[in-house]
């Protein structure tokens, strides 16, 4: 049973790592409660990594059993290189986006002080002299809300504070700390295990998480209103990749904003995916030195 359990693991990491995300991406009902869908993807990807890195520690029972026909140092060998790769692979893409990503905001931040007014009862808006309606904000520790006079011109109370609230959701609830996480995982898996729709889908339930928080302040009609005003608009890179009308996201947006709130089984589901993913490699890692 022991010698099973390494082999397990190494299928289990391939098929949270590769197999999950491509699935996962594909289950668009589930986009409707972005939250609990986000702690899967979480935990699907925690679950793949601690698998992979497992592997060699399952195998140690092999080695230092002298009963076993496989006890033998050699066999460990091949899997320790393997999770050796893994994380220097992920501590690599890590140092490599984290710092990229740091240095682009900062420069972006100092720029946007230089040339943009603010607000003084808001120390973190900054408004840009610009008839296109953009709005978008800078993460970090001096992180900033930025508008343009076009959003001011345009939006009525409501829909402004709408942009607003999305804005500050996705400042305080650090999404950019959460889309550099999966960012760097993304650059650590080889490029053949890569799924750009997973990272895809991942931006959008970031999106449509902060959408939530802009109803809540605003109701669905402002929000949906503001979502379309600002349907056309960018944002500079290094930002969380989150403005409220961010490009072709928002006719999606707009119609999970009109099915409303889910129902109540497909959070339960989420959660439930995301407790068995993160527990399962944690549980046959303890299995093979039971």
């Amino acid at each position: 049973m022991v010698g099973v359990i390494p082999l397990a693991l190494a299928t289990l990491a391939l098929l949270l790592a590769w197999v999950a995300p491509g699935l996962m991406a594909r289950q668009r009902q589930f986009r409707r409660a972005p939250r609990a869908s986000l702690v899967a993807w979480q935990a699907v990807t925690l679950g793949g990594v601690v698998a992979a890195v497992a592997v060699p520690l399952s195998a140690l029972p092999l080695v230092l059993d002298p009963d076993e026909p496989m006890g033998r140092p050699w066999v460990l060998v091949p899997a320790v290189l393997a999770s050796t790769a893994i994380l220097a692979r992920l501590l690599y893409a890590g140092h490599d986006v984290g710092t990229e990503l740091r240095r682009v905001r900062q420069d972006h931040r100092q720029l946007v002080d230089i040339i943009a007014g603010h607000d003084g009862e808001h120390t973190q808006l900054r408004i840009l002299e610009h008839p296109t309606p953009t709005a978008y904000c800078i993460p970090g520790r001096h992180s900033r809300v930025v508008l343009s006079q076009g959003v001011l011109d345009s939006l009525p109370p409501a829909e402004l504070s709408a942009v607003l609230a999305h804005e500050q959701a996705h400042l305080r609830g650090r999404h950019d700390l959460l889309l550099e996480f999966f960012t760097v995982v993304h650059h650590a898996v080889p490029s053949r295990l890569r799924s750009a729709a997973a990272l895809a889908e991942v931006r959008l339930l970031v999106e449509a998480l902060a959408d939530r928080a802009a109803v809540r302040r605003s109701g669905e009609v402002a929000t949906a209103r503001a979502l379309m005003a600002l349907a056309g608009s960018r944002t500079p890179a290094g930002d969380t990749g989150a403005t409220l009308g961010v490009g072709t996201t928002a006719p999606v947006r707009l119609r999970l904003l009109a099915d409303g709130p889910p129902h109540p089984a497909l959070p339960a589901v989420a959660y439930l995916y995301a407790a068995g993913s993160a527990t399962l490699p944690v549980a046959l890692l303890v299995a093979a030195w039971l």
